[in-house]
């Protein structure tokens, strides 16, 4: 078939993404035709579906390609310009923020509960975060608290940020929290030095530490599972 000129406007009326959308919701749509309706056009070559489908397939990534992107690499698409990148980087980062609204009022029961509550927000960080869930007596989350950013040691992540926001909130206990941007979950030296660290000093404030937990891309590692907590 010859692209060229296959406008969204030459689609038969139900099948464009925006008529979709309001016919039978958000949730009808596929990733690319999303993405088509806030780009709304593409370029000479290519509507605005096609256009999202080149950057989804983008070495394999998919939504990757979103998420993790930048302006620049954004716009080298044809068709992409300054305000449509702008609006997809937008996007992208209010998906990351509504993502965190899903921890009010959830129970931890398991370490999984927590790479769930967590893992959609810190997969895609391209730097080390560390953060904590601090919980009530009965495992219910008050509230997750970035503590730094950067690589993981002893002289960004200190007890005295850890410990303060646990005691400042009232919390029973803690899950220590951060993401290896590499995608692999294996802790480190660095990893299991700074959580006996941080158990050890939980112990004499009477606040208990109950897990750490390493994200990585759709994995995590839990060090309670593993027996290091």
């Amino acid at each position: 078939m010859d692209n060229t000129n296959y406008t969204i406007k030459s689609m038969p009326r139900d099948e464009r993404p925006q008529e979709k959308l309001l016919k039978y919701g958000a949730n009808y749509l596929s990733d690319s035709e999303l993405i088509a309706v806030i780009i709304r056009t593409g370029n000479k070559d290519e509507n605005a579906v096609m256009l999202a489908q080149k950057i989804l397939k983008k070495e394999g990534k998919g939504l990757r390609n979103i998420a993790e992107s930048t302006q620049e690499i954004l716009r080298s698409y044809k068709g992409i310009n300054d305000v449509k990148s702008a609006q997809l980087l937008a996007v992208a980062e209010l998906s990351k923020r509504i993502s965190t609204l899903k921890i009010d009022k959830i129970k931890i029961s398991s370490p999984g509960d927590a790479a769930v509550v967590m893992m959609e927000e810190m997969r895609y960080y391209k730097k080390e975060y560390f953060k904590i869930i601090l919980l009530d007596t009965k495992n219910n989350i008050k509230k997750v608290s970035q503590i730094s950013v950067g690589s993981l040691n002893s002289s960004i992540v200190h007890p005295r940020e850890v410990f303060y926001e646990a005691v400042a909130n009232s919390c029973s206990s803690i899950i220590l929290v951060h993401n290896h941007p590499s995608g692999e979950t294996e802790p480190s030296h660095e990893d299991i030095v700074l959580t006996n660290r941080l158990d050890e000093c939980g112990k004499i404030l009477g606040i208990k530490v109950l897990d750490h937990i390493i994200i990585g891309d759709g994995v995590f590692y839990s060090f309670k599972e593993e027996g290091l907590i």
